[in-house]
C-alpha cells in the first residue's frame, strides 16, 4: 500500500492489530491479534480514511 504516513489503527478482520509501527509511506510492520483460523482483511486507517482490502495481499490467513 501506500499513505501509511499518520496511520492511527491497523485491523485484521475486526480485532485491531496487538501493536503496529509505521515504517514508512509504504510501509507497516503489525503484530497480528489471536485468532480463530480462517482469513481476515487487512484494514489500515489513516487520516485520509480507512483503506478497502480488494486484493489477497490485504489479507492475513490465520492457521489452526
Amino acid at each position: 500500500g501506500t499513505c501509511f504516513t499518520g496511520a492511527t489503527k491497523v485491523v485484521f478482520g475486526t480485532v485491531a492489530a496487538t501493536s503496529f509501527v509505521v515504517v514508512s509511506d509504504t510501509e507497516i510492520t503489525a503484530v497480528s491479534p489471536a485468532q480463530t483460523a480462517g482469513t481476515r482483511d487487512i484494514t489500515v486507517t489513516t487520516t485520509g480514511g480507512a483503506s478497502k482490502p480488494v486484493v489477497a495481499v490485504a489479507q492475513f490467513i490465520y492457521r489452526a
